[in-house]
């Protein structure tokens, strides 16, 4: 766990772009709130291949994700009742189930299909808002923190270690 939070510190410190970072927690936060063993999670995970994002931060946004998951699951469970018990849906609903995807994607089930629709509306919202505060992180905190008194703690500290032999860093080298 100390080297995965190391290597979102190295991420977050790094010349990685921010919309790099961004677009990695926002697939994550789709494949963390949905159930894992779901079809279009292979999308997700293929997108992570395909496209240039940080694996890191997939990985760690996904493991953050699927932990407040739980917390949202009423929140989820009430989405996809109130989307799939909608009357003037009903017939789509029905088409869609006599589908082997639909079926084996189990988007019948209420915290599925909420979670999944949670996700995919909070997507381009989470991505500008990340992005918003991967920069403020960068142009303020970050300044800051490697001068504060705590930073001078934690260099003293296994966990500065760890950071240190996965971010490269030196003698404190930006």
């Amino acid at each position: 766990m100390i080297e995965a939070i190391a290597n979102l510190l190295k991420v977050l410190n790094s010349e990685t772009k921010p919309g790099q970072i961004s677009l990695a927690l926002c697939l994550a936060m789709i494949a963390g709130f949905t159930p894992v063993l779901c079809p279009h999670n292979l999308l997700v995970l293929l997108l992570v291949l395909v496209l240039r994002v940080n694996l890191s931060a997939f990985l760690l946004g996904w493991a953050f994700f699927s932990g407040v998951a739980y917390l949202l699951d009423p929140l989820f469970h009430r989405i996809g009742l109130g989307i799939l018990t909608a009357p003037a849906l009903t017939a789509l609903w029905t088409g869609w189930y006599n589908t082997a995807l639909f079926r084996l994607d189990r988007l019948n089930n209420t915290v599925v299909m909420g979670s999944l629709l949670f996700s995919l509306a909070a997507f381009i919202p989470a991505f500008f808002l990340f992005n918003l505060l991967i920069r403020r992180y960068r142009d303020h905190l970050l300044a800051w923190v490697r001068k504060s008194k705590l930073m001078k703690a934690l260099e003293a500290s296994k966990f500065y270690s760890v950071y240190q032999s996965v971010s490269g860093w030196r003698g404190g080298a930006a």
